[in-house]
């Protein structure tokens, strides 16, 4: 595990087996989720501070099911906003969503787990949408915090969106009042964010897998993602 935000460098082979194990990692998992029946109420229960959950783009909230498991599993209570359903929003209105629930399940001192376009929705959310301070932290996963040179390439707008031209992301990544309230955690090599996900100010680390959605899975991911919830404010 590293905190230095030194690149790595990696061979094209390694990278494009990283590249497969991705995709199928992804792929499985959207299945599953698909075919989960477990309800978001099972994991309100805990002693711990409330844990937001906010996956990325065009995944619903059972994708980030092992992340919800462990995190659970630690104590924590953990909510699903469900009403972002796949995540297609713009940043804006989902952010609002995320703000929405968090003042009506009248949750405080609570953190967001977010993956990918969820840290950016959960940093909206912090800085325009949170005058009570009920978000204490944010751990995000593989969050394009700089945008990312591959989507002015995308034909969606709601992939477009993560250029690093984008006027929202700009924005975004100019604001660092709050970042050090936000741990940024990455592997080595990302398929989707060539340009990383290092955060100036915010507490980064860089774990050994690999990958855009393989990490979500990994173990170390779960250890230092508890780890980081529970130190102190």
């Amino acid at each position: 595990m590293s905190q230095t935000g030194t690149p790595t460098r990696i061979n094209a082979l390694q990278k494009g087996v990283w590249w497969l194990q991705d995709y199928l990692y992804a792929g499985a998992w959207q299945v599953r989720g698909i075919l989960s029946r477990v309800q978001p109420g099972s994991f309100h229960q805990g002693h711990r501070a409330p844990v937001v959950i906010i996956p990325g783009v065009y995944e619903n909230w059972q994708f980030m099911l092992p992340l919800i498991q462990c995190i659970h599993d630690a104590g924590h209570p953990v909510h699903v906003v469900t009403v972002l359903q796949r995540n297609s929003l713009d940043v804006p209105a989902a952010a609002r969503l995320v703000a929405q629930h968090l003042e009506e399940a009248g949750l405080r001192d609570a953190a967001i787990v977010a993956h990918s376009k969820g840290g950016l929705i959960g940093k909206y959310a912090m800085l325009n949408l949170d005058p009570e301070r009920r978000i204490d932290r944010m751990i995000a996963v593989c969050t394009p915090f700089s945008g990312s040179r591959y989507a002015r390439y995308m034909l969606l707008p709601s992939l477009r969106i993560f250029s690093p031209r984008n006027a929202l992301t700009l924005q975004l990544a100019r604001e660092e009042t709050i970042n050090s309230r936000i741990t940024s955690i990455y592997g080595p090599f990302d398929p989707h964010i060539p340009e990383g996900s290092v955060l100036p100010g915010a507490t980064n680390i860089e774990l050994p897998t690999a990958g855009h959605f393989r990490i979500l899975g990994d173990s170390e991911t779960a250890r230092i993602i508890v780890e980081q919830l529970n130190l102190p404010a």
